[in-house]
């Protein structure tokens, strides 16, 4: 019986990705995720206490496939902590050229709640870019860079900034550009640390 509580309760989480990220939070309906997912209204209900509590769950399903995305293409690529930095970008480039690409789940619900900080969702967001950035914070103190803790701020806040101007522009070159300013910061704390 719980396994069939979780099922339903993915299906309906799945269903509210699909919908959220397509269409806007403020857009969706719970009746038109609960038709995508094959329930009714009442059972979307009964795993999630409102609508606001769904839209909390639809980031915090994005956020490990998001950070894992980010430290997969550092991972598997060669070279300098440089290298690596650029690949996230380049990773970055290619995922949002790609026809389906909206924006930034996270920034896009960020920003139709901007108005409710106090919003499950915007602690939901906050959450994740947080967690983007200790990441970089512990890559970047691994590879020996000084400050890094700045230096993960910094490749942070280009990589929002190059999510941002892509989805208004339209144009990897944002993402491509903010990830060679983000190799030679990287390469500069990776001189100062020497």
């Amino acid at each position: 019986m719980t396994k069939a509580k979780g099922d339903t309760k993915e299906k309906i989480v799945q269903a509210a990705n699909t919908l959220f990220y397509l269409l806007g939070v403020k857009a969706t309906s719970v009746d038109a995720i609960a038709d995508k997912a094959g329930v009714t209204k009442r059972t979307v209900y009964y795993h999630f206490a409102s609508k606001d509590d769904l839209i909390a769950a639809y980031l915090r399903s994005r956020d490990q496939q998001n950070l894992a995305a980010y430290q997969q293409a550092f991972a598997e690529q060669d070279g300098e902590v440089t290298d690596k930095v650029a690949a996230i970008f380049a990773n970055v480039a290619r995922a949002t050229s790609h026809p389906k690409w909206r924006g930034c789940g996270f920034q896009r619900t960020a920003g139709e709640l901007a108005n409710k900080p106090g919003h499950p969702a915007m602690k939901a967001a906050s959450r994740h870019k947080k967690n983007v950035e200790q990441w970089l914070t512990e890559a970047f103190s691994a590879a020996g860079l000084a400050a890094p803790a700045l230096t993960a701020r910094q490749v942070f806040l280009l990589l929002e900034g190059a999510l941002s101007s892509m989805l208004i522009h339209h144009d990897p070159a944002y993402i491509t550009d903010a990830g060679q300013a983000a190799a030679a910061l990287v390469a500069q704390h990776a001189l100062e640390a020497n």
